[in-house]
């Protein structure tokens, strides 16, 4: 008897595609798509699944997703700080209630179009979280909080492929989907995020703009138009640039500077997760990166009071609150927090 397995489809061509691997390899496949913000994912993922020949099933998580996702998004906004609801979603959305639904329909394991692989450390026992063999897509940033009980769980069958190979075995295939864009960072908004934070009454009240020596320069919008090292929309008429250092919420004002401080050596890391281990007790080098889209970084990872602090050998631009700096050795997952 084949293993059951539910895949994750959220109705683009990564879900469909490992869907399709995943039944070649002879697996009992039956699609999930979360209602979660639009029913269009859900009719996408449905005709990927018909095409497919396989079950599809809706598991309505709005609720879930509003008090988890949404509310997160928008107190992290009211806090100054910078949210990263992908992260947030992964944890305790995608590999946690959705996970749940998956196994109350009798599936041993769960899969995902995530760029990322999973592998057993024969030797500790436990599951390591490995980079995607993609270095452009590879998408293990957004699942370090993934823990033990969770990743035994879960494969990632393109975690070994490029996205062009991924590409081209929906072509070969013709899926539906096969030409689809790319889907947006962040599924619920479309548009300005600062329009969507407005309707849902997040709203920023003015305040000054001031440089390091407290100098009054202008009037800000609100501290939540804004994130560490933007440069653009300042309205600033200066002979020189100016670029967001930091977000003052206790005096409601927003800090610019120079580009030149912009640089930081070291962060603290608060609410770490790790996988190797269950936590660090010694100074440990590793590479760091403080967002998604930065390059990864040498750094000395220390256990203080209060957390990780993250020493780097070369410092880093624009290191943001909010944001999750995730730790790396090669291709291994360590772990991660968020920025403090």
């Amino acid at each position: 008897m084949s293993e059951k397995v539910a895949v994750l489809m959220s109705g683009g061509v990564d879900s469909g595609v490992a869907a399709l691997l995943l039944k070649e390899q002879g697996y009992d496949v039956i699609g999930l798509t979360m209602l979660n913000w639009s029913a269009e994912v859900c009719q996408k993922a449905a005709e990927v699944a018909r095409f497919l020949g396989i079950s599809h099933h809706v598991v309505d998580l709005r609720a879930h997703f509003k008090r988890k996702v949404i509310d997160y998004f928008c107190r992290t906004y009211e806090e100054g700080l910078t949210p990263n609801p992908c992260v947030v979603c992964n944890e305790f959305i995608k590999f946690g209630l959705m996970l749940e639904r998956a196994w109350d329909v009798g599936c041993r394991w769960v899969a995902t179009g995530h760029y990322a692989r999973v592998e057993l450390d024969e030797t500790t026992g436990r599951h390591l979280l490995k980079k995607g063999v993609d270095p452009k897509k590879d998408q293990s940033y957004f699942l370090y909080r993934l823990k033990q009980n969770q990743l035994c769980r879960l494969l990632f069958p393109l975690g070994n492929m490029t996205k062009r190979e991924t590409k081209s075995i929906a072509a070969k295939y013709g899926l539906p989907v096969a030409k689809a864009e790319e889907s947006q960072e962040v599924c619920f908004i479309e548009g300005d995020y600062r329009q969507f934070l407005a309707a849902k009454g997040v709203k920023g009240v003015p305040g000054p703009i001031r440089d390091q020596e407290g100098n009054v320069l202008g009037t800000h919008q609100g501290l939540i138009s804004y994130t560490v090292g933007q440069r653009r929309g300042l309205g600033l008429r200066a002979g020189r640039p100016f670029y967001v250092i930091d977000l003052d919420t206790r005096n409601n004002t927003l800090v610019v500077g120079e580009e030149k401080e912009l640089y930081r050596q070291e962060l603290l890391a608060t609410d770490n997760n790790f996988i190797p281990f269950e936590s660090l007790t010694e100074p440990l080098m590793a590479e760091a990166k403080i967002r998604y889209t930065a390059p990864l970084a040498q750094a000395r990872l220390t256990p203080v009071s209060g957390g990780i602090k993250v020493e780097f050998v070369h410092p880093q631009r624009a290191v943001t609150r909010g944001q999750s700096v995730v730790y790396y050795q090669g291709d291994v997952v360590v772990g991660g927090g968020i920025i403090a």
